[in-house]
């Protein structure tokens, strides 16, 4: 450690001071002495941090406050919490997946209360959990009954365990995906105890290489949608309708995991339509799981349709009680699946609604955005023709005609610019693309192209 680091360091002011000084008393009073302090010592470790790593001027007590008190609004309060998405991926899984309905944001202040979460109205005894859920699957997919786990993952890893445990699932090696975060579904079924047994190739699998896989040791056949990729050309694998029906000639339960899990067809939207949950139970899939964070656009969920008797055992499952969903969760997915059943989901729900905007009302939230930056001294603002994508693992190769504003600065590289905006409140998301900074009209929530224009004349413009 050389001298001015040293002398650096020594600067630094301690807690106490800080908290003692008009600055830290004001901050203090805002926000709770505790949560100040906790923050605060926080916020000086970074900043020893730094001075190692090679910062030569320390901040002075105006922008120390003003950083501080922007990570307690980060850490105390909603507007510290919120981003706005203008990457043109609307189910962007960085940024929480599709944004949940109006009915559902609101039932999650009430369900934040003592709510009917698992007590019969009628006798008081416990009662089941996802009862008014399971009553609208039902309706919707044609399944006998259903239940909900955290997320898809942990919903296959449950079906496996519960139907296969010890025992081998037969899958085709086109297959064997991965999914975000390199979990692979070959580590789901380790997971599960059900012992993997692959069949076919990486492009070709028939139903003779399934036939011919069943032993007394076969527990399974499981179907998995390839969500986040596509294989082409020389390529095909019995569907879920094939499997079905050897599973009845060989008395093996078959499994679909249908990933997204679509509740509606998407060609009305002029993409390609994915998996419909009714279809897989009309096939003949003994259960099937889906996200419901996903194209049903409820909170972080993982959903198991199926055959009532299987349904029961995996809810006798231990695992069944690790993975189970809070309050809130069921409350979200309680408040968004009406939308379905009332054929509303195009107006009602934010994802299905971003989906619908027609290309010249986008073009027109493009100009409106470009007109109000290019009076920004050193700011090059182009609008252009681009192309959106779903995101999250659903229908990955087929892009959405959008509209997008392009912005270059003469002083700030792109990937600073990025920086400045997602450091903003609220956080502003965009993409950088060809040595520009793209923002996405596709992704914008209602009223918030006024919120776009602060956000980038704050990074901009201090102001």
């Amino acid at each position: 450690m050389d001298a001015s680091e040293s002398e650096l360091l020594r600067s630094i002011p301690s807690v106490g001071e800080f908290l003692d000084s008009p600055a830290g008393k004001s901050l203090s009073a805002e926000f709770g002495a505790g949560i100040t302090k906790f923050e605060l010592r926080a916020l000086l470790d970074e900043l020893r941090a730094q001075i190692r790593a090679g910062l030569s001027t320390l901040p002075d007590e105006t922008r120390l406050a003003a950083d501080l008190r922007t990570r307690l609004i980060r850490l105390t309060q909603p507007i510290g919490r919120r981003a706005i998405n203008a990457t043109g991926i609307l189910l962007h899984t960085g940024l929480g997946r599709s944004p949940l309905c109006r009915e559902a944001v609101e039932v999650l202040t009430t369900a934040g209360n003592y709510s009917v979460l698992q007590a019969s109205l009628d006798s008081g005894d416990r009662s089941l959990r996802e009862e008014k859920i399971q009553r609208m699957l039902v309706e919707l997919t044609g399944c006998e009954a259903a239940t909900v786990v955290n997320n898809n993952a942990a919903a296959t890893m449950l079906i496996l365990n519960t139907l296969a445990k010890g025992k081998e699932v037969i899958i085709s090696r086109g297959q064997l995906i991965e999914i975000g975060g390199s979990f692979r579904m070959t580590e789901v079924m380790a997971q599960s105890s059900a012992i993997l047994r692959e069949v076919g190739t990486t492009n070709r699998t028939h139903l003779r290489d399934y036939e011919g896989a069943i032993n007394d040791n076969t527990g399974a056949i499981i179907h998995v949608h390839t969500s986040n990729y596509r294989i082409r050309g020389f390529a095909g694998t019995p569907d879920i309708r094939e499997l079905a029906e050897l599973g009845r000639r060989r008395n093996l339960r078959v499994i679909d995991d249908l990933g997204s899990g679509a509740i509606v067809p998407l060609h009305d939207f002029g993409i390609s339509d994915e998996p419909l949950v009714k279809d897989s139970i009309a096939a003949g899939a003994d259960v099937a799981c889906f996200s419901g964070d996903k194209l049903i656009c409820g909170p972080q969920s993982g959903i198991i349709c199926g055959k009532k008797p299987i349904i029961e055992e995996i809810r006798k499952n231990s695992f069944a009680r690790m993975f189970r969903v809070c309050k809130l969760t069921l409350a979200g997915l309680e408040a968004t699946l009406p939308h379905f059943l009332n054929a509303r989901y195009r107006d009602a729900i934010p994802f299905y609604r971003m989906l619908c905007r027609k290309l010249e009302d986008l073009a027109v939230d493009a100009q409106l955005v470009a007109t109000a930056l290019k009076e920004i001294p050193g700011l090059s603002v182009t609008v252009a023709a681009d192309v959106a994508y779903i995101g999250s693992g659903s229908i990955p190769d087929e892009g959405i005609p959008t509209q997008v504003v392009r912005l270059t600065h003469r002083d700030i590289a792109p990937d600073d610019l990025a920086r400045r905006l997602r450091l903003g409140i609220p956080s502003l998301f965009g993409r950088l693309q060809d040595r520009h900074l793209v923002l996405d009209m596709r992704t914008l929530l209602d009223g918030e192209t006024q919120l776009v224009i602060d956000a980038v004349r704050t990074a901009i413009q201090g102001t």
